[in-house]
């Protein structure tokens, strides 16, 4: 069965998102860790002048659907629809967030883990957070498109592969690709490749075929998000357990 994922879209309230950043990785990944064998795949702040700001990114991964199921019975099956253990956690992310919306996603068979991500050392100064709205059932198609042409056209302008996905819950209608760039001057030349290289063109004109919408922005990972660290948070990490 393929791995899923919750895609956490986070609203941070003023100037709050270090403060998040610590309270999301190092107080609560390690319980999740723990507690439900959920593992940090990515924590990231956005790029303001290419998205909603100030905005976090958190993806968690799931060996499966099974697996989320048992995650989610764990936090709702309570009369306040929150694990209590977690109150104190809640009250202090209370504080520096707002609200957010969330995804499921489900990863394409050459998504790779965050396992495999870390030991191969796949990180970046900064990364795209691609999202296709396209025509109904025909997720699938494009991310078997996404294999064939984007992987290896977006590899030769610098954009490495960190995860494929199609949105859960949705009819098939939205995918989610994130690429790890190298350096800022990278990500330049790579939007300016878009017109201008030929292979970058063919897979524009092919995305189209099922794409109506696209939407892509910039991110930049948390001190202890793991393709920045190359390990998952740790209990050490911690400067107190709830602190906000």
């Amino acid at each position: 069965m393929p791995r899923v994922y919750i895609h956490e879209l986070v609203y941070v309230t003023g100037h709050n998102r270090a403060k998040y950043f610590q309270h999301i990785t190092a107080n609560w990944s390690p319980i999740g860790q723990h507690e439900r064998g959920q593992q940090c795949f990515g924590i990231w702040g956005t790029v303001g002048s290419t998205a909603r700001w100030p905005e976090v990114v958190n993806l968690w991964e799931y060996r499966d659907w099974e697996h989320l199921g048992e995650n989610f019975r764990i936090e709702f099956n309570h009369p306040t629809l929150q694990d209590p253990s977690l109150a104190e956690w809640w009250a202090a992310a209370d504080t520096l967030r707002s609200g957010g919306w969330d995804r499921v996603l489900v990863a394409a068979d050459f998504s790779p883990s965050i396992a495999e991500l870390t030991a191969n050392g796949v990180n970046g100064e900064l990364y795209l957070h691609e999202i296709y709205d396209v025509e109904p059932g025909t997720s699938p198609r494009l991310l078997d498109a996404i294999a064939e042409k984007a992987v290896p056209a977006y590899a030769a302008h610098g954009a490495t592969l960190v995860g494929a996905f199609r949105t859960g819950l949705v009819d098939d209608r939205e995918c989610v690709c994130l690429w790890a760039l190298p350096s800022w001057s990278t990500w330049a030349a790579f939007e300016a490749a878009l017109d201008a290289a030929a292979d970058l063109r063919v897979w524009r004109a092919q995305a189209r075929t099922w794409v109506r919408r696209t939407h892509r922005f910039l991110m930049v990972d948390a001190p202890l998000s793991p393709l920045r660290t190359g390990r998952q948070p740790q209990e050490s990490d911690r400067v107190a357990r709830f602190e906000a």
